[in-house]
């Protein structure tokens, strides 16, 4: 089976990120092949290298940024652990994050910024970071995408939750939506605002609806 070209693109960009820091290749290429097969391991369906490849895209704009290099690794890094059974995923995708990095050699205020973006996920509240909440924006941006896509991504989403039947899954998902919807912004940078704020909040009352 050929390799997705997403993919291609993927291990590209981590190996150029990565010999920015270490000039053992070896050492990149394992760090890249944890990286594949994370987000390659039964029972993603959302959370795959597919979501890893859109938040790139959403934020190429912004890659002249002094903080670029810690937007990437935090991208790559920030769902490498996924576990629907646990809480601690954050807390647990930057310690491997932080232990990766230190291996390729980066910079510790660089591994300390990286843990923060990550960290960040879990609750997505306005930062005084402005790069966290870059970082943040684009890992929400599905939810204003058109609602086909958005559809799609529910129905992804369920599947990772597959082992909780509607009675504990509704409930809970209506509570994460709900909390979105009570937000005075979801999207704390004016670009992804304009971009998606509008689109998101019909989304999400589309599938309150349908819960």
């Amino acid at each position: 089976m050929n390799e997705p070209e997403n993919h291609i693109r993927l291990r590209s960009s981590f190996l150029q990120l990565a010999a920015a820091y270490t000039p053992y290749k070896a050492i990149a290429m394992q760090q890249w092949l944890d990286i594949e097969k994370a987000y390659s391991s039964k029972g993603r369906h959302y959370h795959t290298l597919t979501h890893i490849n859109d938040l790139v895209r959403q934020l190429t704009p912004f890659e002249q940024s002094s903080g670029w290099h810690t937007i990437l690794f935090a991208t790559f890094y920030h769902d490498i652990i996924y576990n629907t059974l646990r809480h601690d995923n954050e807390e647990q995708s930057a310690e491997l994050a932080a232990n990766a990095m230190a291996a390729l050699n980066v910079p510790y205020p660089i591994i300390k910024q990286c843990t923060i973006h990550i960290l960040a996920t879990q609750h997505h509240q306005p930062s005084n970071n402005e790069d966290t909440n870059l970082f943040t924006d684009a890992d929400m941006s599905i939810l204003g995408s058109a609602p086909d896509t958005y559809n799609i991504y529910t129905q992804q989403v369920r599947k990772e939750y597959a082992i909780y039947p509607d009675l504990i899954y509704k409930p809970g998902r209506k509570k994460v939506l709900l909390q979105f919807l009570d937000m005075e912004h979801i999207f704390k940078t004016q670009y992804f605002y304009d971009a998606y704020e509008q689109q998101a909040r019909s989304n999400i009352l589309m599938e309150l609806n349908n819960l």
